[in-house]
């Protein structure tokens, strides 16, 4: 266990407090705080603005960008099948992508001031406070950013300019469906036995095992690399 030497003060602007907890960070950012309250991050309130998301904005947001691209790619006289494929191969492509950004970007291990906030506003806020609703989904501003490079791998991956936009399009769609899923498994209450499962999977992340169990919409890729967690006990299971 590490020694903390600076102690975070809850009740203030938390996002350049977090730096100074140095080696300690890693630690401190995944004893999760339960509640539903947002604390503050920044003393700015144009910037504390920024940082907070309501679900809803993400499919209201991207959801027609999305029917853009598919539009687009049909005008360009790409058929509905293909379309249709190339949508599926997005969405699939997406899963791969969310898998590794958690494990190897949002998980990264952070010693030093500028790397320990960039963290926590990055991801390891999640982990602090997992039941905070405005900053539960990504924000769109950013969000938009990431789309330059996404849709240039896109391109990258496909032979024509259509068939680019209908993956791209697809990878869109799995990217809303993924922050709406990530959002319902920390606020909704499932009924069927998949949500149900995904809920306590993603909960097992989050409050038993924080280095495994990786994925969010499906955990596809922790079975195939090897990080799946293991099933809690019986007298372990919540929810």
């Amino acid at each position: 266990m590490v020694v903390m030497e600076f102690s975070v003060d809850l009740n203030k602007a938390l996002v350049f407090q977090v730096g100074h907890l140095g080696k300690a960070y890693q630690e401190w950012v995944h004893q999760p705080i339960i509640s539903k309250e947002s604390p503050r991050f920044f003393q700015n309130n144009i910037l504390e603005f920024l940082t907070r998301t309501v679900w809803w904005a993400v499919p209201t947001i991207w959801l027609p960008v999305v029917c853009w691209f598919v539009l687009t790619s049909f005008r360009m006289d790409q058929s509905l099948p293909a379309i249709a494929l190339q949508m599926l191969g997005g969405i699939f492509l997406w899963t791969f992508i969310e898998y590794c950004l958690h494990r190897f970007l949002f998980h990264i291990k952070t010693e030093s001031y500028w790397a320990n906030t960039a963290h926590y506003l990055l991801h390891g806020c999640h982990h602090k406070h997992p039941m905070d609703g405005l900053r539960l989904v990504f924000p769109p501003a950013a969000a938009a950013i990431l789309c330059f490079p996404f849709f240039g791998l896109a391109k990258l991956l496909t032979t024509s300019a259509a068939a680019a936009f209908a993956l791209f399009g697809g990878g869109l769609l799995g990217y809303v469906m993924y922050d709406c899923i990530h959002y319902y498994l920390h606020h909704g209450n499932p009924s069927n036995n998949q949500a149900k499962y995904l809920k306590r999977y993603h909960m097992n992340h989050h409050f038993r095992i924080q280095k495994l169990g990786f994925g969010i919409t499906s955990s596809l890729w922790d079975v195939i690399f090897g990080t799946l967690p293991p099933a809690p006990k019986a007298s372990q299971k919540s929810n």
